[in-house]
């Protein structure tokens, strides 16, 4: 047997160790830090779950009422669990593994879905050598040594704590489902988190939908304080009439109206009495009334926590929660930063050592407090076994030292920036507010207010300066200079400025507002924000535009039956006090069963039977978690659900009380919809506080049904046509008179850049000739590329794959083609990828120019023309002139041009036979051999620590 290397941990009584990791991309770095005497394997995430269907239940359970959630409610909610079809070869590699060792650790994440991890090994491994939990914040020589040195049991309170959690999602999502499939739409999913989140956007649209503009104006002056002055002339704005204050926007309530507050009396200044104030001003004396001078002190920001890390990556970089924390994790297994999930400010005195001696090396000493900075978790319940997300080691890498690059370059310096920064020294200044005053000679005196800060001692905003969510907001290194002035000093009006404004609806979410939101209301944990804004996205609830996060009406129908038929379970203050719940199960002070009990029974529900009698009776359980009053339980709500009203609860007026003009959701889509009867789709990424009364009106000018003669094909001399229709535009031929019963015109949808309107002659027959050959793979088997109802795609026998865009349908080769089956399949329908960059309008088309990740790399699209980036194109300097440039080569090119190969007539099938085929073919895959029973989940409690061999 190899000994360890020199300097490396050693293993126990000299044997070999099977290390298991989470992810495989850890597997190189740790293996060469523990060097020969272990065997690094990974887990690849879960290796086993709830059966997600029918097919992954065992046989011996396919009769049970219960096999289908996966849950025995009737038996302590014990859980099915099964190998996941796709992990069963990581278990058969993981089993010869452990075959070959001593001693089995479990290196999965410090958190509770590791542990969780971690004892779904052991369940399914079942070692007959010991086994431990080793635990490491940071995948560096130093902390792995310490985790092999020091392991521990599996803490088997997280593992309750992850397993409720999981069960709690699976028991509301398979019981409120349904009722969603039969009142709204099929196909809909509802979740625990995801339904709450998707309310709040949703609420915040109400808001703007109800919201009602205010006009006010105030008055804007420059001032000269002479010429001796610096700077000489400064802003000040009006702030009072006599003894009035003048109306702002925040004095107006969401219906428009002026709020009176008390002991204040406001002027609501219109355009005309601005204007005559100017000018009664413009010959008046001004002179300043007072100075207010005070010291300005501003603390460093506490290092990163998952939450502010995404929000500020959001704001900084332009990156979603879940492209945050997917290149926070490729950093954390490369060794750069310590774990990103956390919900801890702490830094360890390694940590706070290592920042403050990167303080005086770059900055000086005089930037370097003379005691550290200690920051506490202002989070209820946070983990402070975790760190800060911090840069990893005794030594901080500088970003250029790093030799990172992209996404991971700008994350990791957004990371070290604030590490540095919260060991620095505040910053030092003088904040100044002057009034000044002006009475006209007919007229009340007037008092303006000038403001100023100004920073003597930057302190930490030398390395980091955090960002807002207000558009335009300030930072706080934002310097506004004053002249020196003196109480009484005149001063001259350069100008005087009436400047009118509207109130603003409340703003929409963003990705980091909504994490902010969920972290102030308590809900859900920050390792699962990334997963709801995604999931809300990808279930077509929520949309952007730029980077808000508008509801679809879709989400207005599911949130209202949430609302008012499930109304405590998308309760904030139910959901928050979940996870309250759930971190008493972790701490060991609450029981899994008598939470579960609770909620899906109902709070003093189905007790758990105990015998009493004998010496060996079982201990009293502990108290229940209180459940918020007036909660009846899951079951209970799903079966005494009363009579819903479907077409109510999807259909909202528009416009003032006594429109006949409604929008409706329906199965196949969003419409409007009048008194008589006419309908019209509504465009699924129209914002719901966009469709007023007028717009509405408009498209109901132009209801379905209606069409456009757009010419005749030269080829059969059939008049060609464009409509709106059921599942929205598309272009069809008008057969002859005459002509078969079973001829069927050909059609195409529109793109979703082409609307009924402008669509073309030409652009017609390219539809109409879908689905487009693209040639025969190396297989024998024919690749066409095909517009359908949930985009553009590839078609090859009963595989389908989605294209990136609907201009690849004619522009792809077959080499493309291959190159995308070559990959592994994704399951579910993925979230369009924000753009990389927005560079502005195109200067042929006009449209936005935009850079986005494609299949085949970067490529810059105005929304009609694609063009990929060349080799020397760097998105993060690509400018527009440059964007502009490749577009108008690709224009030049043309589209690709068709592939010859002919149609092979064997392979003309219709959709609905493809799609039962299609059907057939993944029912028999799915039928595999039955997964091992559940009775090795029930032997094995209570959990027993896995620090030796069982027996």
């Amino acid at each position: 047997m190899a000994k360890a290397a020199a300097g490396r941990p050693k293993t126990g009584g000299g044997g070999r160790s099977l290390v298991i990791v989470e992810s495989p991309t850890k597997v190189a770095s740790i293996a060469s830090y523990l060097g020969d005497g272990y065997i690094v394997e990974s887990s690849r995430g879960h290796v086993r779950d709830l059966p997600t269907g029918a097919a992954e239940v065992p046989a011996k359970y396919k009769g049970e009422k219960w096999a289908r959630t996966g849950v025995d409610v009737e038996h302590d909610f014990e859980p099915l669990y099964v190998v996941n079809p796709d992990k069963k070869s990581t278990m058969r590699s993981l089993k010869d593994a452990l075959a070959q060792v001593d001693q089995l650790l479990l290196a999965t994440d410090d958190d509770r879905e590791g542990e969780a991890i971690a004892w779904h090994l052991l369940q399914e491994l079942k070692p007959k050598v010991p086994a431990r939990r080793m635990v490491f914040r940071e995948i560096t020589p130093k902390a792995i040594a310490e985790a092999v040195a020091n392991p521990r049991d599996l803490d088997t309170d997280l593992v309750d704590a992850q397993e409720t959690r999981r069960i709690l999602d699976r028991l509301y999502g398979y019981e409120v489902s349904p009722v969603l499939w039969k009142k709204v739409m099929p196909r809909l999913s509802a979740g625990r988190v995801q339904s709450v989140a998707t309310r709040l956007v949703v609420e915040r649209e109400r808001e703007r939908i109800a919201f009602r503009t205010a006009s006010y104006w105030d008055l804007d002056a420059v001032l000269d304080a002479g010429a001796e002055a610096e700077p000489p002339h400064f802003p000040a704005r009006l702030t009072r009439v006599g003894e009035r204050r003048v109306a702002q926007g925040r004095d107006f309530d969401s219906h428009g109206q002026l709020v009176n507050r008390p002991n204040e009396v406001l002027v609501h200044l219109d355009e005309a009495q601005t204007r005559a104030l100017a000018a009664s001003l413009e010959t008046a004396p001004f002179r300043v009334a007072g100075v207010d001078s005070k010291p300005y002190t501003r603390k460093p920001y506490a290092p990163f926590r998952t939450t502010t890390l995404q929000q500020e990556a959001g704001r900084k970089l332009g990156f979603t929660a879940q492209r945050t924390m997917s290149v926070a994790q490729d950093l954390y297994e490369g060794g750069f930063i310590t774990y990103m999930r956390t919900d801890s400010s702490v830094l360890s005195d390694t940590a706070i050592n290592a920042a403050r001696a990167q303080v005086t090396q770059l900055f000086g000493s005089d930037y370097l407090p003379s005691a550290p900075r200690v920051y506490a978790s202002k989070v209820k319940n946070a983990q402070e076994a975790h760190e800060a997300v911090r840069p990893a080691g005794d030594t901080f890498r500088t970003p250029a030292q790093t030799g990172l690059r992209g996404d991971q370059f700008r994350l990791y310096e957004l990371i070290w920036m604030r590490t540095i920064a919260s060991q620095m020294k505040d910053a030092e200044g003088f904040s100044t507010t002057v009034r000044i005053e002006a009475t006209p000679a007919d007229g009340e005196r007037c008092t303006f207010v000038a403001s100023g800060r100004t920073i003597t001692f930057h302190g930490f905003l030398k390395a980091y300066v955090e960002s807002t969510d207000e558009p335009g907001g300030s930072g706080d290194d934002a310097q506004a200079r004053l002249p020196q002035l003196r109480e009484d000093q005149e001063l001259r009006a350069e100008s005087l400025t009436p400047a009118g404004h509207e109130t603003r609806p409340p703003a929409r979410y963003t990705e980091p507002s909504l994490v902010a939101k969920l972290e102030e209301l308590e809900i859900g944990r920050p390792s699962t924000y990334a997963s709801i804004i995604r999931t809300i996205t990808s279930r077509d609830y929520v949309f952007k535009k730029g980077s808000a996060l508008v509801p679809t009406w879709l989400a207005f129908a599911v949130t209202r039956l949430l609302e008012e038929h499930f109304p405590g379970l998308v309760d904030y203050k139910f959901t928050a006090q979940m996870e309250d719940t759930l971190d008493e199960i972790a701490s060991g002070n609450a029981e899994r069963v008598a939470v579960l009990t609770d909620f899906y029974f109902g709070a003093g529900g189905k007790p758990a039977p105990v015998d009493a009698s004998g010496p060996d009776a079982p201990a009293a359980p502990a108290a229940p978690v209180e459940v918020p009053s007036g909660h009846e339980g899951l079951q209970r709500l799903v079966s005494e659900l009363g009579d819903i009203d479907a077409r109510r609860l999807s259909t909202f007026p528009i416009g003032d009380l006594g429109s006949d003009v409604v929008v409706r959701v329906g199965r196949y889509g969003t419409y409007v919809e009048d008194s008589e009867g006419r309908r019209a789709n509504v465009d699924d990424e129209l914002p719901p506080d966009e469709l007023t009364l007028e717009l509405a009106t408009e498209l109901l000018s132009k209801p379905m049904g209606e069409e456009r003669e757009l010419g005749t094909d030269p080829e059969t001399h059939r008049t060609v046509v464009a409509k709106q229709g059921r599942f929205g535009p598309y272009v069809t031929e008008v057969l002859e008179e005459g002509a078969p019963k079973n001829a069927k015109p050909r059609t195409g949808s529109l793109f979703a850049s082409m609307s009924v309107d402008t669509v073309t002659l030409e652009d017609a027959l390219k539809l109409m000739s879908l689905p487009r050959v693209v040639g025969v793979g190396a297989d024998g088997e024919e690749i066409t590329a095909q517009n359908g109802r949930y985009g553009p795609y590839l078609k090859k026998g009963t595989d389908s794959r989605s294209l990136t865009s609907e201009d690849e349908i004619f522009d792809i080769t077959l080499e493309q083609a291959e190159a995308i089956y070559a990959q592994p399949k994704q399951r579910g329908r993925a979230a369009a990828k924000p753009p990389l960059a927005e560079l502005g309008p195109d200067p042929v088309s006009g449209r936005p120019m935009v850079v986005k990740d494609g299949r085949f790399g970067a490529y810059v699209t105005d929304g009609e023309v694609n063009a990929t980036l060349r080799r020397d194109d760097e998105v993060a300097t690509l400018t527009a002139e440059r964007a502009a440039e490749l577009l108008a080569e690709k224009r030049a090119k043309g589209p690709a041009p068709k592939k010859t190969t002919r149609r092979a007539p064997a392979k003309k099938t219709a959709t609905k036979s493809a799609a039962k085929t299609t059907t057939a073919k993944k029912a028999a895959a799915k039928k595999a051999p039955a997964a091992k029973s559940a009775a090795a989940k029930t032997a094995a409690k209570p959990r027993a620590a896995a620090s030796s061999s069982p027996s």
